[in-house]
């Protein structure tokens, strides 16, 4: 997992509606990264809605939101368009980004094992400095919270 206060580890991903995003380009804003397990699923889709509804907000924070799964460019495109989503969604189908943010890790369901992306949120400063990270997240309310950090940030 990546440390509070290290430089967030920079990335060029696909990203939904086309094109690139590079996370470097983003300064001088906050940016919030949060990695979810799969598109249009009840707890991710949750997740990207809570995001998407408070998205001005966090704009009127100098920061943008960028959510980060396995999903192909093509999955995020539809999941944008059946929820109405206007967060930023970004490919990590190489999982490159996972591992670098320590975000791809072994899960369990059912008594099974498996590799999966654990639900985790980054706030990176105007420095491009990890600011605070959230492990494990739990949806219901998160998107507040994490506004309330970027506000103190």
């Amino acid at each position: 997992m990546i440390s509070i206060g290290q430089t967030a580890p920079d990335f060029t991903l696909p990203r939904d509606g086309d094109g690139s995003l590079t996370l470097s380009s983003l300064r001088p804003k906050k940016v919030v990264l949060y990695f979810y397990p799969k598109d249009d699923t009840p707890g991710c889709t949750l997740e990207a809605q809570d995001f998407t509804a408070k998205l001005a907000d966090f704009h009127e924070a100098g920061c943008e939101v960028i959510g980060i799964s396995k999903d192909t460019v093509a999955a995020h495109d539809k999941f944008c368009r059946k929820y109405g989503l206007g967060i930023v969604l970004v490919s990590d189908a190489e999982g490159t980004v996972c591992e670098d943010y320590g975000t791809w890790k072994e899960k369990s369901m059912y008594g099974k094992t498996y590799m999966g992306i654990e639900r985790t949120t980054v706030l990176i400063d105007a420095a491009g400095r990890v600011a605070q990270v959230w492990e494990k997240v739990k949806v219901k309310d998160h998107a507040d919270e994490v506004l309330a950090a970027v506000r103190a940030v």
